[in-house]
């Protein structure tokens, strides 16, 4: 389920919606008179300047009854560009409401779900962290316009881990734990949280469903095929990610030895000038002896 793919597949579509609007529900909190009640899925594209942008991504996107408009999407690989990438998105998806005439107060807020299979937030170890504009000092609310929700999974298996989550009482963290049961990187199958989950869906008819399409859509031949290209599209695309920042981390390396080095042959240049000892100053230094002589020879001392 933390791939885009099969994650659009059930909460994308139309036979889907009771279980997108209770998933939504839970992310946003919202009870009472606030609650949502119905969405239309839109497939307004927001955000592709840039080609590459989506070969990877999938969102969902819906317009509440009330005319809010939310995009969800569940990111597998961490591209280290998260924030930046949502508040751009927020920023898309709020101005593609304007049309020409209309006056800005008609605005409707916008909303940006990002889950993640990776760690963003460093500052808290809480896996669900929402976003508003607040004045600094006193903290209060600006506008509720601008809403940005961020869900780290491997947060949520750590609380998992640690027995701090109870998914019978709060149905976000049984939701989400929907998307942990499997783990790809580690081919890993999470058989407490299938078996906890199996025995709640007794008594909660949406997640039950949600189990059911996801059986269904393991089953069909064509949505497994299609699965499958996209798993690898992922897992490739996050391989060549991490080499890149491998590459780069032994660049930054290299060429931190090549200064410090270059800064210890200067030390010892000087050490020289001042006809210091050659086996003493390769010993101060860590330079060799072969590199002292040669420092030397350079001076002509």
């Amino acid at each position: 389920m933390k791939i885009d793919f099969a994650f659009k597949e059930l909460f994308g579509s139309e036979k889907n919606k009771a279980i997108t609007i209770v998933f939504l529900n839970a992310i946003l909190k919202r009870t009472g008179p606030n609650v949502i009640k119905e969405v239309t899925f839109n497939n307004l594209e927001i955000g592709r300047k840039h080609g590459e942008d989506k070969q990877s991504r999938l969102d969902i996107l819906v317009t509440t009854q009330d005319q809010h408009q939310v995009n969800i999407e569940i990111q597998f690989t961490n591209q280290y560009d998260m924030i930046n990438r949502s508040l751009y998105y927020w920023a898309r998806l709020y101005s593609n409401q304007n049309q020409k005439g209309m006056a800005y107060t008609k605005l409707k807020p916008a909303i940006v779900v990002s889950i993640l299979n990776f760690n963003l937030v460093e500052e808290t170890k809480s896996y669900h962290t929402a976003y508003h504009l607040h004045e600094d000092e006193e903290n209060f609310r600006l506008t509720d316009v601008m809403e940005l929700h961020f869900i780290e999974i491997p947060k949520l298996l750590k609380h998992w881990e640690e027995e701090k989550l109870d998914p019978w009482s709060d149905v976000l963290s049984r939701w989400l734990l929907l998307f942990s049961i499997v783990d790809q990187r580690k081919s890993y199958i999470y058989e407490d949280i299938y078996k906890e989950l199996e025995a709640i869906v007794v008594n909660d008819k949406h997640l039950q469903d949600a189990f059911t399409n996801w059986n269904e859509l393991s089953l069909d031949p064509k949505e497994r095929q299609a699965y499958e290209v996209r798993l690898k599209q992922i897992l490739d695309q996050e391989a060549a990610v991490n080499e890149a920042k491998w590459r780069l981390e032994v660049a930054e390396k290299q060429a931190l030895e090549r200064g410090m080095e270059k800064a210890t042959a200067q030390m010892a240049r000087k050490m020289l000038e001042k006809h210091m000892n050659v086996e003493e100053v390769a010993e101060l230094t860590g330079l060799p002896i072969e590199r002292m002589q040669k420092i030397k020879a350079e001076l002509n001392l």
